[in-house]
């Protein structure tokens, strides 16, 4: 349903704002935003979502992120069957995602061939959610943040942004071994919110200490989607905070913001 350009909408139970937007350093050297997303509502009320994060360094970066989180979305949608879907337990859940991970990954690769490029040439993180308004599962590569939020309002940590072996190395879908150093969460309660970012973002978004989700930062985020009844507007006023001076004196990476609530 949705890419790179900014979308609010309300799909049955759910109300979805997202944009990615290109960062100061990127538009200064005239390199389009790195940043992807997609996301699509399934029947049921069951929400599917991919965050990508193309590397900066990798010349079809922009490419591998879409290709990546096009495909993540398509496959779980393809695979995905709603009866007592949530009954399953937690390995049938990681399975879906692992398989939408690898097929994602496998896209990526046979892009690379096409282009006549090598895979490093597409790097990219990627963050995938399943949610329901019972559930949430995710799973990443990379860097960048998902979490949710129940709706007594305690924020969980459904991934943490992933190093390489050295310092600011970041590891990638197309990396060695990414497959194996995968994060998968289930998480079961009452879902009232879900938020998905890049790394542009992780400053502001996580603390600095622990690297918890700073709540300061998201309770705001979820009354904007909550309180939100233009979907124009919406789109406006996230590309205005993304662009905004509070966000581009802490960073001038791309910005991608996925969020979503349950809507009563």
């Amino acid at each position: 349903m949705q890419t790179d350009e900014p979308i609010s909408q309300n799909v049955d139970c759910w109300r979805v704002v997202a944009a990615s937007v290109l960062g100061k350093s990127h538009e200064k050297v005239k390199q389009h935003c790195q940043d992807a997303h997609h996301w699509e509502l399934l029947p049921e009320g069951v929400l599917v979502a991919a965050v990508a994060d193309g590397a900066g360094s990798a010349s079809l970066g922009k490419i591998g992120a879409i290709v990546a989180s096009q495909t993540a979305v398509e496959t779980i949608r393809l695979q995905y069957g709603v009866q007592d879907a949530e009954e399953e337990d937690d390995q049938k859940w990681q399975l879906l995602l692992t398989n939408a991970l690898e097929a994602a990954k496998k896209a990526v690769e046979e892009e690379a061939i096409a282009c006549k490029v090598t895979s490093r040439e597409l790097a990219t993180t990627l963050i995938i959610v399943v949610a329901t308004p019972n559930l949430i599962a995710a799973v990443q590569v990379g860097d960048g943040v998902a979490v949710g939020c129940d709706r007594t309002g305690n924020i969980i940590s459904l991934t943490t942004p992933q190093r390489g072996e050295y310092v600011n190395e970041t590891i990638f879908l197309v990396s060695p071994n990414a497959l194996e150093n995968i994060q998968v969460k289930v998480w079961r309660g009452v879902v009232a919110n879900i938020a998905m970012l890049s790394d542009g973002l992780q400053m502001l978004a996580l603390e600095m200490s622990g690297g918890k989700p700073h709540a300061p930062f998201f309770f705001p985020m979820f009354k904007f989607v909550a309180d939100v009844t233009s979907p124009t507007e919406a789109q406006e006023q996230l590309v205005a905070f993304l662009r905004s001076e509070r966000i581009s004196t802490r960073t001038d990476d791309d910005l991608t913001l996925l969020l979503a609530t349950i809507v009563n």
